[in-house]
């Protein structure tokens, strides 16, 4: 039984047959998904579906490429979504340089309330960064220095030197689609030295689709079987250990997610 712990499940190609993909979900293995939201709406939207399927859980908060767009109300409103009992982690949330939409400035700030909301909630942070990992890192480390906080690097796809000041502070790893590609590279050598209670795995649905079928859109969550496939080969693994590892990892990082 596999979590695939960030899917994006109300973008456009996943919710014209939303039924039918978390059908071949379900006949795949995969027992459970977090539907992540990015802007308030998205947020809304994913606490909805959460709601409407058993398997589903959400996290809501703001994209760091959406952050500029938000209302004066919004982070209002996602406060209080945190009260919802199928939310379980707060995010998107992070950094990004690759695209230079939202002002660094801004990102910053709904980073900062993020984090300072997962310290009052306990809610995890599920955290982007593109482009910026030491960046990130480096603001992580200052903000641990005032409260204690956990999360999730999703969609991990930096250095090892990143991921270890990552696991010193307590956040787990998540890997994706990349991890299944032939040019993965170093990548792979990350994957490797992760701790067996910190990994977990992910589509970022319908976004980076694993081999097999890279480069076909609408990657969905029963695909995540890919994913620790290869994971599992780069370990040196059996599948059936690593998706009973990542499982657990996840419901003791989402701690909500049984009650």
């Amino acid at each position: 039984m596999i979590i695939d712990t960030h899917a994006h499940l109300t973008n456009p190609q996943l919710m014209r047959d939303i039924d039918g993909y978390l059908q071949q979900a379900h006949q795949a293995q995969v027992q459970g998904i977090l539907c992540v939201g990015t802007t308030l709406e998205d947020s809304r939207r994913c606490v909805d579906l959460a709601r409407n399927y058993q398997q589903l859980r959400a996290a809501v908060g703001i994209h760091p490429n959406n952050c500029h767009q938000a209302e004066s109300g919004d982070w209002r409103m996602i406060v209080e979504l945190c009260g919802d009992p199928r939310v379980v982690a707060l995010g998107e949330t992070g950094l990004d340089r690759y695209w230079d939409d939202c002002p660094w400035e801004v990102q910053l700030d709904y980073f900062g309330r993020h984090i300072e909301l997962s310290r009052q909630t306990g809610l995890p942070l599920v955290i982007h960064t593109r482009d910026c990992g030491d960046e990130a890192l480096q603001i992580l480390r200052e903000a641990a220095q005032h409260g204690s906080f956990t999360g999730v690097m999703h969609s991990f796809s930096g250095s090892w030197e990143v991921a270890k000041g990552c696991l010193e502070l307590g956040l787990y790893i998540s890997f994706a689609g990349m991890i299944t590609f032939k040019n993965a590279g170093p990548l792979g050598q990350v994957a490797r030295q992760i701790p067996d209670d910190r990994i977990l795995v992910e589509t970022d649905s319908p976004y980076l689709t694993p081999h097999p079928y890279r480069g076909q859109r609408p990657n969905h969550p029963a695909l995540v079987t890919h994913t620790l496939l290869s994971l599992a080969e780069l370990r040196g693994v059996s599948p059936a250990l690593l998706a009973e590892q990542t499982t657990g990892n996840a419901h003791r990082l989402f701690n909500r997610w049984s009650k």
